[in-house]
């Protein structure tokens, strides 16, 4: 699969988990901000969570006035932002959503135990590389924590896939296999794209008895850190946007729809048809 030509656009993704006591009115003041952009941005009562794209001066000014003291009370002051160059534009427009959660994983809910909120910044995260050190370790259980067609793509060395193709599969395969970890004292190295999904789960695991480690910013920020990340990566990335798969170095391999998604699989038929669809709209 090869490299496509030299970049002239710039995508950021971004995140944090903050209460925000008013989600439609921070949408609105994220759709001004963002007017220059394309992308999705997603605004809940926990946070936001977005990926955006455009020419980069746009997306440098859109950065720096998210982190501003009078945004939202300056909750977004220091968040960090992933970057990587589009040669294809990954977006047709913006779209800012106001959502029940800024990522949806089908935990359990249960209100005798409520969780502790997610936490981005607790010492649970690990740099890539204090992460590269714990997958020398050979007790760690290497979790990956993301759909089974993202796996498929390209994934840690290691790395065990809990083959998730709806919400409540990851949920299913850790309460499967924690009595053996736990027993076993093995700690769970976990990883996702971006490490909004881990932030998420986190707590979760926790409760679960489980000694729990994250990457930190994810398979984004690993690439980003690491000239040699192919060391320990096999395959690519997927994204969701319309560039579909990025290799280590961050760049666009060329890889499409039809190469990530099973079509005899529901819950990849559906994603295909809507990559299909989004292709041929422009948007």
């Amino acid at each position: 699969m090869t490299s496509t030509p030299s970049a002239s656009l710039l995508h950021s993704a971004f995140y944090r988990f903050v209460p925000l006591s008013d989600p439609q009115a921070a949408a609105v003041q994220l759709r001004s901000l963002a007017h220059a952009l394309q992308g999705s941005i997603l605004v809940a009562a926990e946070g936001i969570n977005g990926t955006v794209a455009g020419e980069p001066q746009a997306v440098a000014a859109f950065e720096a006035a998210l982190q501003q003291a009078d945004v939202l009370a300056g909750a977004f002051r220091g968040m960090p932002f992933k970057h990587s160059e589009c040669a294809t534009p990954p977006f047709g427009r913006l779209k800012v959503s106001v959502k029940p959660e800024i990522v949806a994983l089908g935990l359990p809910q249960d209100p005798a135990a409520a969780l502790p909120p997610p936490d981005e910044r607790d010492a649970s995260h690990l740099s890539p590389e204090a992460w590269r050190a714990l997958l020398a370790r050979d007790d760690v259980v290497l979790l990956d924590n993301r759909n089974h067609f993202e796996f498929r793509l390209g994934h840690f060395r290691g790395a065990v896939d809990p083959q998730v193709h709806n919400f409540s599969d990851f949920v299913a395969y850790v309460q499967a296999q924690a009595p053996a970890w736990r027993a076993a004292g093995r700690p769970v190295a976990m990883y996702c794209t971006g490490g909004i999904r881990c932030d998420k789960t986190a707590p979760w695991l926790r409760s679960q008895g489980l000694d729990v480690w994250q990457l930190d910013g994810g398979i984004l920020n690993y690439f980003q850190s690491l000239p040699d990340a192919e060391r320990d990566w096999q395959g690519e990335c997927f994204v969701f946007d319309k560039r579909v798969a990025l290799d280590t170095r961050l760049r666009e391999t060329g890889t499409t729809a039809e190469q990530v998604f099973d079509p005899t699989l529901p819950d990849e038929a559906w994603r295909l048809q809507r990559a299909r669809r989004l292709d041929g709209a422009g948007g």
